[in-house]
């Protein structure tokens, strides 16, 4: 039998190099934990490798057994077949019925296309009823898409979003306020069948994160809840080695568990130069807009690689895309790029849930669609008066109690509060890393002192910190505006038990 005491006696007698691929990467894959059998302590203390290893150690006992030499003794007579004969029944043996596997055709993809989340969101319109607001603001995206060229006339899907977008017309221009919305079931059959055809890899969001981390200090519970995410994505079958970056994966997983099995190492996670630009290969090929993590690439502009030195003639000439704020949240934050993050914190009743609310009501106003989850005060009746006090309820802003799972639609999305739903700086980051077009404006709660309540972690990762450090104003520090402030109220408004109130003239 082959173990971890006999390995390297064992495979020198088979002869590695004599091992199928499958085989032959787990070799790899021993050689590196135990530096080619110079310390197997990674594996005696790692249960998850110790498993992966002896599993190796079993394929390889099974491949052994198969492939060993047939020895013949000498003098050895074979042995005679002696034919029996059985009287024939006229009764023929029962079929064995064989069942068929099914098999799963779906295509695993670095990035699902934005003509299949249109037509994903297509499909869910079957049955349910829809005010105009809402059909016009569907009609908008793909046209806002279309416009944008994120989907183009050769798309292998330009005939359904043709279809969809006719669709949407006819139903804004004959409908009332609502309608009842039914596809014909070969329409929905089409349709669905395409939205299935395609899933992404669930490597790709571990490799998201994994490259963040790189460059940064005191990264070690963030890695190690990225490594217990991995183990269990494992363990639920969800990351299989059939995934195409599986042996990616693996290299990730040996990297983490060093930075955080080993005390004495700087607190910082090192990714070599070449393992770091095989992965921003991937990263940058995904089409999901992260090139390094933040922000698209526009496709007037020539890819711009991470790592480069610019003439400041050049640079200054540069021209980077703003959501192009007015008024007084100009004044106030500057004019941040999409994608930003900021933090909201103040002591109850200084106006923080105002502030939030109206600037939710700008934002779906004027720059896209808006999810506002209270998770703290619920959807209650005191939720729903700020929101009518405040005027802000249009067509692009919604609200909720819950963080929903998919958020992709969404321009901006609120949190309300941090604290309420026991977020962590990792679940923040995560979020941001599966969204990157998505801004969030996280709300804090507050220590007695006025101070935010979490860590410090979570204000050095966001672009604006905005305070309330006294009932009624407003400070900012960010990247766009630097010591900007603001009056939350207007002279005829006060804040009261946290709802906004006309004063009586």
């Amino acid at each position: 039998m082959i173990t971890a005491n006999n390995y390297y006696n064992q495979i020198n007698s088979i002869g590695a190099n004599q091992l199928p691929p499958t085989l032959l990467k787990s070799h790899e894959l021993v050689n590196k934990v135990t530096q080619e059998g110079a310390s197997w302590e990674t594996y005696n203390g790692n249960s998850t490798i110790k498993r992966m290893i002896d599993l190796y150690f079993t394929k390889l006992n099974e491949y052994a057994e198969q492939h060993k030499p047939k020895r013949t003794l000498k003098n050895e007579v074979p042995k005679r077949e002696v034919k029996t004969t059985q009287p024939k029944s006229n009764i023929a043996p029962p079929k064995k019925t064989v069942k068929a596997k099914k098999i799963d055709n779906t295509k695993q993809v670095e990035h699902i296309e934005d003509e299949l989340k249109f037509i994903k969101r297509f499909t869910l319109l079957n049955g349910k009823t829809k005010t105009a607001e809402q059909v016009l603001g569907f009609l908008n995206s793909v046209q806002k898409a279309i416009i944008e060229k994120r989907i183009r006339k050769t798309s292998p899907y330009a005939s359904e979003i043709k279809i969809i977008q006719e669709k949407l017309v006819q139903v804004y221009n004959a409908m009332g306020t609502s309608i009842q919305i039914h596809l014909k079931p070969e329409t929905m059959e089409k349709m669905i069948k395409l939205v299935k055809s395609e899933k992404v890899m669930p490597s790709i969001k571990f490799i998201k994160r994994y490259v963040s981390l790189q460059g940064k200090v005191g990264v070690k519970d963030k890695a190690k809840k990225l490594l217990d995410d991995m183990q269990k994505a494992v363990k639920q079958g969800v990351l299989t080695k059939a995934d195409k970056y599986s042996d990616k994966v693996n290299a990730m997983y040996l990297n983490l568990h060093n930075l955080i099995t080993k005390p004495k190492q700087h607190d910082a996670l090192d990714i070599s130069k070449h393992e770091l630009n095989g992965l921003m290969g991937i990263l940058n090929s995904c089409g999901c807009g992260c090139n390094g993590l933040d922000g698209v690439e526009d496709e007037y502009e020539p890819s711009r690689p991470a790592n480069q030195i610019m003439n400041s003639v050049d640079f200054a000439k540069m021209q980077f895309d703003s959501i192009g704020f007015k008024g007084k949240w100009l004044d106030f934050i500057g004019d941040p790029a999409q994608g930003f993050t900021a933090m909201v914190f103040g002591k109850p009743k200084m106006g923080k849930s105002y502030l939030c609310i109206d600037f939710a009501g700008y934002l779906s106003r004027n720059h896209g669609k808006v999810l506002y989850v209270a998770k703290e005060e619920k959807l209650d009746a005191t939720l729903q008066k700020k929101l009518n006090d405040t005027n802000v309820k249009n067509p692009n802003l919604f609200v909720s109690d819950y963080l929903p799972g998919e958020l992709s639609e969404f321009d901006y999305v609120f949190l309300d509060s941090v604290n309420k739903m026991e977020l962590q700086p990792n679940d923040l980051e995560a979020l941001k890393t599966n969204f990157p077009n998505v801004s969030f404006i996280y709300v804090f709660q507050t220590t007695k002192e006025g101070n935010f309540r979490g860590s410090n972690h979570f204000q050095h990762d966001v672009d604006v910190v905005i305070e309330i450090p006294e009932k009624g104003r407003a400070t900012q520090n960010g990247r766009f505006n630097q010591g900007g402030e603001m009056q939350i109220f207007d002279d005829n408004t006060e804040e009261l038990n946290g709802v906004s109130k006309k004063k009586a003239r």
